[in-house]
C-alpha cells in the first residue's frame, strides 16, 4: 500500500515542565482555531499563504467556518480536548475571539484548555476580559524582539490568572539579540519561553531568501542555523536551573525562573499535524476505510454515473457478499466507495475505472493520492 514518507520515530516527547497547551498540541488533541487572517504584518518570516493572509475568514483546523456552531462541530469531529487560537492576530478580531473562547468553554466545560497567540501589547484592562471568558494560557510574540513594550500587558495577564509566556521563532541571524532577550526575560512575569525553529514556507520564501536563509536539510522546512541557536538557549536555561556551568561559555548563572521549550519544524510537521489527523481519522472513519500510520484514509472506488449507481451497488453486493453498509456513494466525485480489498478483487472484472484513493481525514477530505487499479 502507498504511504506518505514520514519519520519513523517522533522526537521531543513532552517534558514534565511543558505547558498544558504544548502537551495537548503534541498529543494532536488541540483544535486549531484560526480566528482571522488580519494582522499588522510586521513579520517578514510569517508562514501564512496568500489564501489566508489578510483575509477575514475563520478556520477550524482545515475547515472554513461561518459560525461557532461549525467550529464546535469540527472540535467534536476530532474529539478535541482544547483549542489554540491563532491568526493573523486574534486581537484584530477581539470581540470574535472572546466570543469563541466563551462558546467553547460553555460547550465543552472548564477543562477544555484554550491558549491564544498574539503579537499585540494590548490594554491592561483587556486581560481581565480574556480571563473571564475562560482563556487559560496566552503566548506573546515579540515584534523585533522588543520585550519592554509587552511588560505591562504580560504582568496584567499573569495577575488575571492566565498562564503567560512568550513564543518566538529562532532567527539564525539574531543570535546575540536572542541571548540578550533571554536575560531580559528574567524580570518578566512569565512561566515559559517557547522557541520555534524558523520555518521556510511558500508564504515567506522570498523574504527568507533575501535574508540569506537556506533549508537546513532536504526533509525539513527548518532554516539552517536556527535549531543550533535554539538548542544552545535551551541548554543554557537548563544548566542554570541545575546550577551547572553553561555548555558554551562555562559560566554558572542564576536560574531563569521560566521553562524554555524548543519546538522543531520536523515535530510540527511530522508530529503534531499527523497526530491531529490520526485523531480525527479515528473519530470519523467509515466502515470501508483504512486509517494509515500517516493519518490518511484509504479505500477503493468505482466510477459510476448517478443513474446507474444503485444498479452497480446491488451487483457488487450480490457478487462479493459485501454488506451494503460497506458501500458509500460520493455524489461530488461520482464514484462508489468500498473497501480497498474489494476494489482490487473486482478491478479486472468491471468495465468502469477502479481506483485506490487516499484522502486526508479533514472536513473537505482532501484527496492526496489516486492510483488506477485497472486499464479501463
Amino acid at each position: 500500500m502507498f504511504e506518505l514518507p514520514q519519520f519513523s520515530e517522533l522526537p521531543e516527547a513532552p517534558d514534565e515542565s511543558d505547558t498544558e497547551g504544548c502537551i495537548q498540541c503534541q498529543m494532536g488533541s488541540k483544535l486549531v482555531l484560526f480566528i482571522t487572517g488580519n494582522c499588522h504584518w510586521q513579520c517578514d518570516y510569517c508562514p501564512l499563504s496568500e489564501t489566508r493572509r489578510d483575509i477575514d475568514w475563520m478556520f477550524a483546523n482545515e475547515r472554513r467556518c461561518e459560525s461557532f456552531d461549525e467550529v464546535i462541530e469540527e472540535a467534536r469531529a476530532m474529539r478535541a480536548t482544547g483549542a489554540g487560537i491563532t491568526g493573523g492576530d486574534p486581537l484584530m478580531a477581539r470581540e470574535r475571539t472572546l466570543q469563541g473562547i466563551s462558546r467553547l468553554k460553555e460547550e465543552f466545560g472548564p477543562g477544555f484548555h484554550i491558549h491564544m497567540y498574539t503579537s499585540i501589547p494590548f490594554r491592561e484592562e483587556w486581560a481581565a476580559d480574556f480571563a473571564e471568558s475562560g482563556l487559560d494560557e496566552i503566548r506573546f510574540h515579540f515584534l523585533d524582539l522588543d520585550a519592554e513594550k509587552y511588560r505591562d500587558t504580560i504582568s496584567a495577564c499573569s495577575k488575571a490568572g492566565i498562564i503567560t509566556g512568550v513564543e518566538i521563532p529562532c532567527e539564525p541571524d539574531r543570535e546575540d539579540d536572542l541571548l540578550i532577550l533571554l536575560e531580559e526575560l528574567r524580570e518578566f512575569d512569565i512561566s515559559f519561553l517557547n522557541v520555534n525553529e524558523l520555518e521556510i514556507t511558500v508564504g515567506n520564501h522570498d523574504n527568507m531568501e533575501l535574508r540569506g536563509f537556506n533549508l537546513s536539510t532536504e526533509i525539513t522546512a527548518g532554516a539552517s542555523g536556527s535549531s543550533e541557536i535554539a538548542l544552545s538557549m535551551r541548554d543554557r536555561v537548563q544548566a542554570a536551573e541545575r546550577g551547572d556551568p553553561d555548555p558554551v561559555d562555562g559560566m554558572i548563572r542564576e536560574p531563569y525562573g521560566f521553562h524554555l521549550k524548543f519546538c522543531t519544524a520536523v515535530y510540527k510537521d511530522s508530529g503534531q499535524m499527523r497526530r491531529r489527523f490520526l485523531r480525527r481519522g479515528e473519530a470519523t472513519i467509515a466502515p470501508h476505510e483504512i486509517l494509515t500510520d500517516d493519518g490518511t484514509l484509504v479505500f477503493g472506488a468505482v466510477d459510476s454515473a448517478e443513474e446507474s449507481m444503485e444498479e452497480w451497488m446491488d451487483e457488487i453486493t450480490r457478487v462479493t457478499g459485501l454488506p451494503r453498509r460497506f458501500l458509500l456513494w460520493d455524489d461530488k466525485s461520482k464514484r462508489i466507495e468500498m473497501p480497498l480489498s474489494v476494489a482490487e478483487a473486482i478491478a479486472e472484472e468491471v468495465s468502469a475505472p477502479v481506483s485506490m484513493v487516499e484522502v486526508l481525514p479533514t472536513h473537505e477530505r482532501l484527496e492526496v493520492t489516486m492510483v488506477r487499479l485497472n486499464s479501463t
